[in-house]
């Protein structure tokens, strides 16, 4: 029987297999100590971290849609200090990558928070959210123009000495244009997509049923629209791809790994079932078996056109 190899490499980051959970979906992978076991995972990107504490949105922040749900927690967090003294002890003694999401409101809140990080033990890459408004420019998110993701990708990867994988917003008119921007100036790898901007109302009251109106739409909904985006950009750009959008099952990160990408992340499913990533990880290791494939590296970047 074929015991196939699971590994892959992100740059020079290497997983004991291509799944991670996402950032916001796993709290600081604590929370779910309980229920699995955190070292089987391929990694785990906790929580964005800010360089100060933010307790986020009002509520109400969830809503449930079809086949999804929207959210607008508003990145709360117990900011970088804490994070440092608080969360990251715990994560150092896991057997699995820790992922530190990142994020600002300025270039340098980019800057500072990935300098913080910068020597610490334990963390085995950065991961930057460009979905955030740029106070400095009138709100508009870093990540919807080409020349501030190239910013705070730059500035973000002089500031520190891990590797850099930026985060992008599927709310644009070309994604191509980011994902070129952020790898010529730098980014290690590319992770998409983020969440779709969209809301919900409140037919009797009449109202949004969220307190901050619009909220991030994630779950199967988003899938084909995320798996599409990974499929332009593996053609676009020359560093690695990780899939991340309405993964709920193996032939989901099926999917994206033929697509092109090297590695998946499973958020809204781990709301669902606490065990999908895992059980996505063995379905890996099933199909691999079933189709005599000795390591998962085969798989990848074989969509026939």
């Amino acid at each position: 029987m074929v015991h196939p190899d699971l590994r892959v490499k992100i740059g020079a980051l290497e997983l004991k297999n291509p799944v991670l959970t996402a950032s916001g979906t796993f709290g600081y992978g604590r929370e779910f100590s309980s229920l699995i076991d955190l070292d089987l995972l391929g990694g785990i990107v906790v929580k964005g971290v800010s360089l100060k504490p933010r307790e986020g949105n009002p509520p109400p922040r969830i809503v449930e849609t079809p086949c999804g749900m929207l959210n607008a927690i508003g990145l709360a967090n117990v900011g970088l200090e804490s994070f440092l003294k608080e969360k990251l002890p715990w994560l150092q003694g896991l057997n699995t990558a820790v992922i530190v999401n990142i994020y600002g409101h300025t270039v340098e809140e980019y800057g500072a928070v990935a300098a913080g990080l910068s020597g610490v033990k334990g963390i085995s890459a950065i991961e930057v959210n460009i979905s955030c408004p740029n106070v400095e420019q009138g709100g508009m998110a870093f990540g919807t123009d080409p020349d501030m993701s190239a910013k705070v990708t730059e500035r973000v990867v002089k500031e520190t000495d891990k590797p850099v994988i930026v985060k992008l917003s599927p709310n644009v008119t070309d994604i191509r244009k980011i994902a070129v921007a952020a790898a010529d100036a730098g980014a290690d790898a590319l992770s998409l997509t983020n969440t779709l901007t969209g809301m919900a109302i409140d037919i009797e009251r009449r109202v949004p049923k969220l307190a901050n109106i619009s909220g991030g739409l994630s779950g199967p909904a988003i899938r084909p629209v995320s798996l599409f985006m990974v499929h332009q950009v593996v053609r676009a750009v020359k560093i690695p791809v990780i899939g991340v959008g309405g993964i709920v099952d193996y032939r989901d990160a099926l999917e994206f790994l033929i697509a092109g990408a090297r590695a998946i992340q499973i958020g809204t499913a781990n709301f669902v079932d606490p065990r999908a990533s895992l059980d996505i990880i063995e379905g890996l290791r099933i199909f691999c078996q079933d189709k005599g494939i000795d390591r998962i590296e085969d798989v990848i970047g074989t969509l026939k056109i």
